[in-house]
């Protein structure tokens, strides 16, 4: 018999190089957005081969300043996949937009470029693309129907992640990326927006600040700090502190370890599980390189041994942590209801919602961990 372990969903992996990183800000007063977020910012756009990034309070944020800099607004159409996290689509009504879902293929789990073209109208104003669990979405194939139509990589899962050897983040118009504790790398809270348009760059690092003509830190240290700048827009405060880029520095440097130790892991699922029929494991060719934010598999209930609510039932009895990969926002109640839209209107994203499962992968596992989760899989 198998000895029952304890195995989450997902770690961070932070410790002593983390608690080091933070006294600097502490002990020199320097709390809010200043020279190591600014660090931070340099060393993720040199990371993800971008001319700018801009921290941020999270990747919801990183979404909603790249739709505000687009000039996204009431009456424009914003198209987004119907399988990802909520805030890809909410964001879209923060600026009194309109959703309009496109439904995914099932062995990526991003948008089908099939089907982008009949979601387009002359009211469409930006395409969010989301590089889910960490796979970056098919960018040649979307560009090819989006034409001259903004691309927002929500790469909230893809820091490290490339397509064609191009980093995510780089492969649109804005990336956003998330630092939540379920990332390959975290601050806790926090985003990065990605761009190479130096324009949008400036608009978003000003709306991010309120609208600020300047920066704190530049005006703090500037000839004339008791002299506040000037405001010529509306923005929100949606600054990074120096606490979190101390943080992200140390994590940041681990980002490309931490990917590959993921890369050696996911093989061995792939090696061990990749017999059982009714097990769909995900799908990766050689022009991608996977961020491995999450291991999702599909459950073929009509061959499986038990539905997939009752595997992940079952495996969370012996200790095993599962999730379904994420929601479909168009059958989540809010969605549902504004737009009117019945679950079998996108049937990848439903058979994703309703049969998709993650299982743990992450930096805190060891051996025996992988192992103990493949075995009781097995043991199905």
């Amino acid at each position: 018999m198998i000895e029952k372990r304890n195995i989450p969903i997902s770690l961070p992996v932070t410790g002593e190089e983390e608690w080091q990183a933070v006294k600097e800000p502490l002990m020199s007063g320097w709390l809010t957005s200043g020279p190591k977020v600014r660090q931070f910012e340099k060393e993720f756009a040199k990371r993800h081969e971008v001319k700018h990034a801009l921290a941020v309070t999270s990747a919801t944020t990183a979404l909603h300043l790249a739709l505000v800099a687009l000039d996204i607004k009431e009456g424009d159409e914003v198209i987004v996949p119907a399988f990802t996290w909520v805030s890809t689509a909410n964001v879209v009504l923060y600026q009194g937009a309109k959703v309009v879902f496109c439904d995914i293929d099932p062995t990526t789990f991003n948008i089908d470029p099939k089907q982008l073209k009949s979601k387009i109208t002359n009211r469409t104003k930006a395409i969010m693309v989301v590089h889910l669990f960490g796979l970056c979405a098919d960018m040649d194939a979307i560009k090819q129907v989006a034409g001259d139509i903004p691309l927002v990589e929500d790469g909230a899962c893809a820091a490290g992640a490339a397509y064609k050897n191009v980093p995510a983040g780089g492969l649109g118009d804005v990336g956003c990326f998330s630092f939540h504790p379920r990332k390959s790398v975290t601050t806790g809270e926090g985003g990065m927006i990605t761009t190479n348009n130096a324009e949008l760059g400036e608009k978003m690092g000003m709306l991010r600040n309120h609208g600020a003509s300047i920066s704190e830190e530049q005006r703090h240290h500037g000839p004339k700090p008791f002299i506040l700048p000037d405001f010529n827009m509306m923005g929100y405060n949606y600054r990074m502190t120096d606490l979190q880029g101390a943080v992200g520095i140390v994590q940041l440097s681990k980002l490309d370890l931490f990917i590959d130790e993921r890369q050696k892991w996911a093989d061995f699922y792939k090696e061990k599980l990749g017999e059982i029929e009714w097990f769909k494991l995900p799908q990766v060719n050689s022009d991608f390189k996977h961020g491995w934010q999450s291991f999702v598999a599909l459950i073929d209930e009509d061959k499986a041994p038990f539905s997939r609510n009752t595997i992940m039932e079952k495996l969370q009895e012996q200790g095993i942590s599962t999730r379904p990969g994420t929601h479909a926002v168009h059958m989540l109640n809010y969605y549902a209801d504004k737009y009117e839209i019945e679950p079998d209107e996108f049937p990848g994203a439903k058979l994703a919602n309703d049969t998709s499962m993650a299982i743990p992968l992450h930096n805190r596992m060891t051996k025996d961990d992988y192992e103990y989760v493949v075995q009781t899989i097995l043991s199905l």
